[in-house]
Formats: structure tokens, sequence, C-alpha cells
């Protein structure tokens, strides 16, 4: 991650992310990667299309926020996109709230990410009880929105605040000061072992009873540890559902592999999502 003079714009040295220029993932882009060029996208099917079809390396997704939980549309992402996590990325998160530099009317409606707004909840309900907020695609666009109309005001973050040319009228927001996001770098390539690894697999049971149980016992039996499981509704309408596990280690170790193969004999499916190193913290 040594930054370089003047990043290029080849495939190889490209790294995708959903949204206009100044969402929080272009500044996950900028933060872990400043040697790569970030590319913007109108969606996440693009940005996926855009590392599956060569013409970036990688891609930045939210996945976890530490005050509203996992993002569900990136871990949905997996059960069709055949992408696979190369690392993992953790990114403290400061919200502003931004106007248009001409504003002088009553705030007409409030305009941020589902997120955002949901981690800026209680500084909202005391600020500015009673003003609509509405939800859209990124946190940039709100700040596009606040730019084209004075009535409108923008939760996102300073790098929008820049880019949009807004007035921060109050900065840090966020209800909880600690507030982070933690972001997967995926790509086509598989990364190798680095001595402090995390695995990442999908799981897919069959709608009956013990099935989870017996998915879990092969890491007891292997001695590893889980940092995440979480369950998301399968695709095909019969009410069963896929489960999304991290755990301690790369798929290369014996362990790991033991782990796999069993967990392959009692599911329906299992895929590794990937191994690759624990959470780069970028300065």
């Amino acid at each position: 991650m040594t930054k370089t003079s003047t990043p290029d714009s080849s495939p190889d040295n490209t790294i995708a992310y959903q949204g206009l220029p100044g969402a929080y993932s272009h500044l996950a882009c900028t933060r872990a990667f400043p040697e790569m060029e970030a590319m913007p996208n109108p969606s996440f099917e693009n940005m996926l299309a855009a590392v599956t079809e060569g013409r970036a390396r990688y891609a930045m997704v939210p996945v976890e926020n530490s005050t509203e939980g996992m993002v569900n549309h990136t871990l949905d992402c997996f059960l069709s996109a055949r992408v696979r996590i190369c690392a993992e990325v953790e990114l403290p998160i400061h919200h502003a709230f931004l106007r248009h530099q001409a504003h002088q009317e009553p705030i007409a409606e409030i305009v941020s990410h589902a997120q955002s707004l949901a981690q800026c909840r209680g500084w909202l309900d005391q600020h500015s009880p009673g003003v609509p907020r509405v939800v859209v695609t990124s946190n940039a666009e709100a700040a596009r929105q606040a730019a084209e109309d004075p009535s409108v005001a923008a939760i996102a973050g300073e790098m929008a605040a820049d880019r949009y040319k807004l007035r921060m009228l109050s900065t840090r927001i966020e209800d909880h000061s600690d507030n982070k996001t933690r972001f997967l770098v995926l790509g086509n390539q598989n990364v190798g072992p680095s001595g402090s690894d995390k695995t990442s697999i999908l799981v897919s049971v069959r709608n009956e009873p013990g099935a989870l149980l017996r998915v879990l016992e092969p890491f007891q039996r292997f001695d590893i540890s889980l940092s995440r499981i979480e369950t998301r509704p399968a695709r095909s309408g019969d009410w069963s559902y896929v489960f999304f596990i991290d755990f301690d280690g790369h798929r290369s170790d014996a362990n790991a592999t033991s782990v796999i193969e069993a967990i392959g004999d009692v599911a329906l499916e299992v895929r590794c999502l990937g191994s690759y190193p624990k959470t780069v913290v970028p300065a």
C-alpha cells in the first residue's frame, strides 16, 4: 500500500466501489489503496461486474457497521456473484450535517443512506425533530442532492462536503463516537496465508432439526474459533437458509481444511468465499 505519485487507470490498478465520488466506500478505497484508481459505479451489480469482467482488480464493499450491524445487500451478493474476499478494511465513520452554501429556507427533508440515518438517530431526534428523513442510495448521493436543492440537508462525510462544496453545520453527529464500518475487498484471486488470517464460508443446509448444530460441531472438534455467523434466507422460496461463517485461520491450514470437508459431509453446499489477512485499519 505504498502511495505513488500518479495512480494509473489500468484494470490491474483499479478498485471499484458503489456510489458517487465522496461516498464512504470511496473514502475506504483511497485510505486503504491510495496508489490505486478508485472507480465509481452506479449500482452494486455493476460494481461486481467490473471485477468479474476484468475492468477492475478489486471492489470495496461495506459489510458491517459497529452500530447497525450487517449490510445484508453485501451478504446477498455472495449467493450469485463468484468473487473472492481478498482483504478486509476497518474505517472509522464520522458523519456531518451538510447544507447548501446559500441555504436560507427551513429544512424540507434530511437525506442520507439508511445506515447513516440510523447511526445518527439520537442526534436527529434532538436537533431536527419532525423533519422528514429520506433514504437514498449513498451518502454521496445525499450530498449531491443537497448541493442542488438548498431546502435539503444531507448526512455525509467531510470528503463529500468538500467534493460538493457544502457547509458542515455540525460534525461528528453519529450517536456513538467509536462508530466504524468494516469493508470487504473483493477480487478474483486467492490470497496466500499471512500468519494472521480469517476465512469466510457460505453454507446451505436442509430445513430440518439439528442442521445448524451439525454444521457447527466440526469447529469444536478441530479446535477452530468462530468469529461470526450470520443467517440469510436462501433464494429457493422454501424457507431454507444459508449461513455466512467467519473463522480464524487460513483455508490451507490442516484444521481448516478438515472443518470445511466435515461441513461438506452434512450440508447441501459449502463454499469458501476467501481466506484473507485480518482487518487492515488505514491511517
